[in-house]
């Protein structure tokens, strides 16, 4: 039982670090917030976040595998 909800919290606490990282990348602006000068302007400095972000969340698998030993 331990394990299980273990486990599961594990899996939640995982999904609230992702969403913080996307968050984050986005500098916690939405889309429709931005005129469409404003999202052509960004866009490339949002490809770099998103990039990195990716990176971030890859590099967190990696601990998470390792932290399991």
């Amino acid at each position: 039982m331990d394990r299980i909800l273990n486990m599961i919290f594990r899996r939640l606490l995982n999904k609230g670090i992702n969403s913080g990282i996307r968050a984050a990348s986005n500098r916690g602006r939405k889309a429709e917030d931005e005129t469409p000068e404003q999202r052509q302007k960004n866009r490339q400095q949002q490809r770099q976040g998103q990039q990195t972000a990716k990176n971030v969340r890859q590099a967190t698998r990696v601990l998470r595998r390792l932290n399991k030993f």
